[in-house]
């Protein structure tokens, strides 16, 4: 087996287990503020609690990103690895909350998917998505390096990555500002879950998420096309 395989089958493993830590966390979640089944609108959280949760997101990222690092041998590398990591955490974590509790029945319930900074809706197909892409970009450049081709991102794929990237963000977050705007609520602090206290989504900005998803994918062909030409010295 391959060193870099060797890699990717830890970092496999090593996500898979964070999420079902992650899902365990929501169980627990789920069972004391839904017990009925989760739906919209949100329950609001006690301050102590959204703190706790907001601290647990961030030390997910923290810890996804450390394993990434290690596990890098380049920037690039390390770079794409902590985005694989994500994507098989977060693939993973609607796996085992649809074995724990059976949800999500449909790839298209919607889920809060995030609350930093701000929370984050939209179904869960749109995260699964983007985790695909994530681990495509990870295959790519690994095969672009165990094949003798540089990668280096530079200020276009900068540019690329992360216009996209806002731009889908803006799609989850888009109904918490519409909210935010049609009333006079707080957006941080305990105040932010109690915003959404009335808010049920009907419809997702599909259209908004796939300029950002192809914005996403021009800079995979731009990194490949790019790539492709440059040889690492013997």
């Amino acid at each position: 087996m391959k060193p870099v395989i060797r890699v990717i089958a830890y970092l496999t493993i090593f996500s898979i287990a964070m999420g079902f830590m992650e899902s365990a966390v929501v169980v627990y979640l789920r069972a004391l503020y839904y017990p009925d089944g989760f739906v919209f609108p949100l329950v609001p959280l006690e301050s102590k609690i959204l703190v706790t949760e907001l601290l647990r997101e961030m030390a997910t990222l923290i810890m996804l990103l450390v394993a990434g690092i290690i596990a890098g041998r380049n920037s690039a590398q390390r770079f794409v690895f902590f985005l694989f990591c994500f994507a098989i955490w977060d693939i993973f974590y609607y796996v085992f909350l649809y074995l724990l509790i059976g949800w999500p029945a449909s790839l298209l319930d919607w889920d809060i998917l995030f609350l930093l900074p701000v929370p984050w809706i939209g179904p869960v197909l749109a995260p699964c998505l983007l985790s695909l892409m994530m681990i495509m970009l990870m295959i790519l450049v690994v095969w672009l390096q165990e094949n003798q081709h540089r990668v280096k991102f530079g200020l276009i794929d900068i540019f690329l990555l992360a216009s996209g990237s806002l731009i889908v963000i803006g799609s989850f977050t888009k109904d918490y500002f519409m909210v935010i705007a049609a009333g006079d609520a707080l957006t941080t602090g305990s105040g932010m879950m109690d915003t959404l206290r009335n808010f049920i989504p009907e419809s997702f900005s599909w259209l908004l998420f796939g300029v950002g998803v192809l914005l996403l994918l021009a800079d995979f062909v731009w990194i490949f096309l790019r790539s492709i030409k440059k040889v690492n010295p013997s």
